[in-house]
C-alpha cells in the first residue's frame, strides 16, 4: 500500500522523522507562503496539509481537495473557511494553549518597551545624540502602581495579569462574558465596560480575538475615551484597531505610545505612516517566538496531522461535529 501524502507550507522547527515514517512528505522551503495556485495545485493531490495563517485555505481550495485532514500551526484559524471543511467532513487541526506564557511575556516586553521608550533611546544612542546624563531625557511613565485595561480575559489575558501583579497594578477587564469570581479574586481584576476601561487606564493591552463584533473596535471615538498619557498594547489581532484612527490618535498626541505585534495587513506596507512614527513599536508577528513555544507548536501541529492520516479523532480539532 501506498503512503499518503504531505505538505506542508513552511520549515518547521520540530523534526518530521515520526510523520516520514507513515507519509511522504514534502516541505515548502522558501521563507514566503507558497502562492495560492500552489497551494491549489497541492491540495489537489495530497492527503493532508499543515498550514500557517498565512495561507488562504478558502472554500474553493478545499471543494476541490483530496484533503483527509488539515492541520493548522496556530491557535486561531481565520484563514481556513471552516464551514466548508466541516461539510466535506475535513477535520481541521490548531495548537491552543501553548503560546500562551510566550504571548504574555511579548506583551509585558512591549509594555516595558513603550513606557521606558527602550526603542528610542536605542535609536537615539545609535545616532551619536548620547551627549551626556540629562535630567530630563526620554522620560516615561512608571508601570509600578498604574492600571492597567486588558481587553479579552482569556487565557493570555489572565497570563499578563498575573504578571502584572508583580508591579502591583490596579486590574481593570472587560469580556464578552464576567468571570468567575475565583478568577477576579485570583488576579483582583475588576470587571467593568470597555468606556470606563478606556478611560481609567494607563496601559491597554488587547487579548481578544479577531471576529466581525471586534473589527476595528477601537477607533476615533475610543481613542478620545483615552488619557492623553495612556498606552496602547496589541498582540492579539490587528483588524482589532482602526490602523488610520491610531496613526490620527498617536501623531496628534491623543494618545502617549502604542506597541503593536500585529497589523491589519501583514506585513505592514513600507509606505504605512505608522512607519513615521516615533511613539510607536512594531514587532513583525512575533507572539510565539520563543524556541521552546514555537517547537511544541510544530509538534502539535504534526501529531494532528499524523492522527488524521490515520483517521483517528484529532487531539485538538476546531470542528468536533466531523466526527458526529
Amino acid at each position: 500500500m501506498s503512503l499518503p501524502h504531505v505538505f506542508i507550507t513552511r520549515r518547521l522547527p520540530a523534526s518530521l522523522e515520526q510523520l516520514q515514517t507513515i507519509a511522504n512528505v514534502e516541505v515548502w522551503m522558501e521563507r514566503q507562503p507558497p502562492p495560492y495556485d500552489i497551494l491549489l495545485a497541492k491540495a489537489q493531490a495530497v492527503d493532508g496539509l499543515l498550514c500557517l495563517l498565512t495561507d488562504k485555505i478558502d472554500c474553493e481550495l478545499i471543494a476541490a481537495s483530496s484533503l483527509k485532514v488539515i492541520s493548522q500551526m496556530a491557535v486561531g484559524y481565520d484563514n481556513i473557511d471552516i464551514a466548508a471543511a466541516t461539510a466535506k467532513k475535513i477535520p481541521v487541526g490548531h495548537t491552543p494553549g501553548i503560546l500562551t506564557n510566550a504571548t504574555a511575556d511579548l506583551t509585558w516586553a512591549l509594555i516595558m518597551s513603550a513606557a521606558r521608550r527602550v526603542v528610542e533611546a536605542d535609536k537615539f544612542t545609535r545616532a551619536g545624540l548620547w551627549k551626556t546624563w540629562e535630567p530630563d531625557l526620554l522620560l516615561g511613565p512608571d508601570v509600578a502602581g498604574a492600571t492597567l485595561g486588558i481587553i479579552g480575559l482569556g487565557r493570555i489575558g489572565q497570563a499578563v495579569a498575573r504578571r502584572a501583579q508583580g508591579f502591583e497594578m490596579k486590574i481593570l477587564y472587560t469580556n464578552r462574558q464576567r468571570c468567575a469570581p475565583e478568577v477576579e479574586k485570583l488576579l483582583n481584576a475588576e470587571f467593568v465596560s470597555l468606556e470606563k476601561l478606556l478611560q481609567e487606564s494607563d496601559f491597554i493591552s488587547i487579548h481578544t480575538p479577531g471576529s466581525e463584533d471586534t473589527y476595528h473596535l477601537l477607533s476615533d471615538r475610543e481613542f478620545a475615551l483615552m488619557k492623553p498619557s495612556a498606552i496602547l498594547i496589541n498582540t492579539a489581532r490587528g483588524t482589532i484597531i482602526d490602523e488610520n484612527a491610531l496613526y490620527r490618535a498617536l501623531s496628534q498626541k491623543q494618545i502617549a505610545a502604542a506597541a503593536l505585534d500585529v497589523t491589519e495587513i501583514e506585513p505592514l506596507p513600507m509606505d504605512s505612516l505608522l512607519l513615521s512614527l516615533d511613539n510607536l513599536i512594531i514587532t513583525p508577528h512575533i507572539g510565539s517566538a520563543s524556541q521552546q513555544t514555537r517547537k511544541k507548536m510544530a509538534e502539535m501541529a504534526i501529531a494532528n496531522l499524523i492522527a488524521g492520516l490515520k483517521g483517528d479523532r484529532l487531539p485538538h480539532c476546531v470542528n468536533p461535529q466531523v466526527y458526529s
